[in-house]
């Protein structure tokens, strides 16, 4: 009967069964042949829903979409290109570090894309950037910031490893810090790549203007501060992280609103429907994922699992090899939020009892799901960037090809040197 039910949800997947039914049908056919009545179920999605750090989650998305439907992402190119224009190369770190930025807050690289991509791939291919180069380094910086705070996939994870019951305490403001590094490397070792590749290609450079520098800086005045604020809000203790959103949310729909005047009062309600839209589906998701992480657990499996593969592999390393492999297929066939709320409490036990620390985890996590964006032949971003700047896949994938070798190192960094993750924890 089991593999009749199995073979039955895999034919409705493969038809468009939405994931949460999926999950949620395995939760209760898991349940029902333990003999465990189905109340549990509600149960768990009422203690998600009773989760302190959850409002943290629709609130961060909410400032995102605001500001992706603003005027922000010129005025963070207009601003980095100002400041950092005038070095040799200075448009790719120019790139590298505004796309970052902007993910970070937006939490899609979808949007990046979209976003800056009509203002970037057009200004490298006239300060006489190959296309192929261009091309492959916006595609590939629309990932860049999944590691970088306030990032939602920070936050998601954070909520989900807490109700795991690990036996370790693992707070949101550890994973920022966790993932300021390992961002900083992934985006460091592209640009000395970058810059080697421009070597000796006759580049012109913009000259430094103070005038210029003045004028973008006064543009994005009321949007610089915001990192600032969520970010010494949080550390100094004085903001909760479900506070911080809270402020960051508020803070962006009053500047954008009232101070640029970019966005009407009309506009909101459709605004906040669609990113609520995403975010009622990623929730909805996470409570039948710890419905079906509770009977995974009652059955044992991470257990069952660990002790099979233990039988196998006894090396630490060799596992997270294994792992690295299994993340970045994963990373190409799912959305980072269905990848974080169905694999981790899966892979997490697993990993831990390797020995490999939940923070570190995260990290290596989310550095795999954000080169998976653009690994081929199903990642999300090459698609996206195919359709945004009308141009045949298979060029996509040629030009991605050595950013994401690139973005392989330093993953292989991430992995094996856990102390780049931890270094920064106050534990």
């Amino acid at each position: 009967m089991p593999y009749f039910f199995a073979l039955v949800l895999i034919a409705a997947t493969v038809f468009g069964m939405p994931l949460f039914a999926v999950i949620l049908a395995v939760a209760m056919i898991g349940f029902v042949t333990a003999g465990v009545d189905l109340s549990v179920i509600a149960i768990e999605i009422y203690r998600i829903a009773d989760t302190p750090l959850l409002l943290a989650l629709p609130l961060f998305t909410l400032a995102g979409y605001v500001m992706a439907e603003s005027r922000t992402s010129e005025r963070l190119v207009r601003l980095t290109q100002a400041i950092l224009g005038w070095m040799p190369g200075g448009l790719v770190i120019v790139a590298l570090v505004a796309c970052a930025v902007f993910t970070a807050f937006t939490g899609a690289s979808g949007v990046t894309i979209v976003a800056l991509g009509a203002l970037l791939l057009p200004a490298m291919k006239q300060a006489q950037y190959g296309e192929r180069f261009s091309l492959g380094l916006v595609t590939t910086s629309g990932s860049l910031g999944l590691l970088l705070p306030p990032s939602v996939p920070l936050v998601l994870y954070g909520i989900i490893t807490q109700q795991l019951s690990l036996g370790i305490d693992i707070k949101i403001e550890d994973l920022f810090r966790a993932g300021l590094l390992p961002g900083l490397l992934m985006i460091i070792l592209l640009v000395a790549w970058s810059l080697w590749t421009i070597r000796k290609k006759p580049i012109p450079r913009s000259s430094f203007s103070l005038r210029e520098a003045f004028l973008a800086l006064r543009g994005a005045f009321w949007e610089i501060p915001l990192p600032v604020f969520i970010l010494i809000g949080v550390y100094s203790g004085f903001l909760a992280i479900s506070e911080a959103a809270a402020v960051a949310a508020l803070y962006v729909i009053v500047v954008e609103v009232y101070v640029y005047k970019e966005i009407a009062i009309g506009q909101l309600p459709g605004i906040i429907q669609r990113s609520m839209v995403v975010c009622g589906g990623i929730l909805l998701i996470i409570g039948v994922s710890l419905a079906s992480t509770n009977y995974l657990i009652d059955a044992e499996i991470p257990m069952k699992l660990f002790d099979l593969i233990q039988t196998y592999i006894s090396n630490k390393l060799v596992f997270l090899i294994l792992l690295n492999l299994l993340l970045l297929l994963l990373g190409a066939i799912l959305d980072i939020f269905s990848a974080l709320v169905i694999m981790v409490p899966l892979i997490l036990p697993v990993a831990f009892k390797y020995g490999i620390d939940p923070v570190h985890f995260g990290i290596i996590f989310l550095a795999n799901m954000q080169i998976g964006y653009f690994t081929p032949p199903v990642g999300m971003n090459l698609f996206i960037a195919s359709y945004r700047f009308n141009l045949p896949i298979d060029t996509i994938y040629r030009s991605t090809l050595p950013f994401m070798l690139v973005l392989l190192v330093a993953l292989l960094v991430i992995t094996y040197w856990p102390g780049l993750s931890l270094m920064l924890l106050s534990r």
